[in-house]
């Protein structure tokens, strides 16, 4: 079970996004990513932003299904998704999927991956998602479920990382640094159907693929 975030990024609907449909408890839209959601047939349960995009018409339907609205004002210091991603942590106790964090502005592109290591984000369960890829923080210890052949990418974060064990991927680390800057990390393959990443300094950005 999990709380979807569908931002206002690029997402293509299709297969792969069903799963993460059935798994969801709750549909939050942010702002302009409400389309998403209008693409597969679904109202959101709560809808965040400053709205400007968003139709009276639009507002009235998810209100009258029950949905809520939060409304900011453009100008703020927070984007959007920041402040949507701020309230889900808070309120639910669900792992977080966010959907359509990509595409577009590079500058967005990146501050949607920094916002893994927000103080208040970085402890919780919270995954970006894209078609058929996942990127999550390892903080202590990772848990990566897919299949072998599967690329899986560690990116250290904001500093160096101590890695004190891999399992199931076919470039094994232990008791190694990966330097902040280097790509040493990129496109380890996974050997078993879950592997395992377990880190005692640091923060690793993990992406599955």
């Amino acid at each position: 079970m999990s709380v979807l975030l569908f931002a206002n990024g690029d997402l293509e609907p299709g297969t792969w996004l069903e799963p993460y449909l059935a798994e969801a408890t709750r549909l939050i839209a942010v702002d302009g990513g409400l389309r998403h959601l209008q693409k597969v047939g679904r109202l959101p349960d709560l809808l965040i932003g400053d709205l400007d995009s968003i139709s009276a018409e639009q507002l009235m339907r998810i209100e009258a299904a029950g949905g809520e609205i939060i409304r900011f004002p453009a100008a703020k210091d927070e984007t959007d998704l920041e402040l949507a991603l701020l309230l889900a942590v808070e309120r639910y106790a669900e792992p977080v999927v966010v959907l359509g964090a990509f595409g577009g502005r590079l500058d967005q592109h990146l501050a949607n991956i920094l916002l893994l290591t927000h103080e208040a984000v970085r402890d919780r369960p919270v995954k970006l998602v894209a078609p058929y890829q996942e990127m999550w923080l390892i903080q202590r210890e990772g848990v990566i479920k897919g299949k072998p052949g599967d690329t899986v990418s560690l990116i250290p974060l904001a500093g160096d990382v101590h890695v004190q064990a891999t399992a199931g991927l076919a470039w094994v680390l232990q008791d190694e640094w990966l330097r902040f800057g280097p790509a040493r990390g990129i496109s380890n393959v996974m050997e078993t159907a879950e592997a395992r990443v377990a880190i005692t300094s640091g923060s690793l950005l993990c992406i599955h693929t």
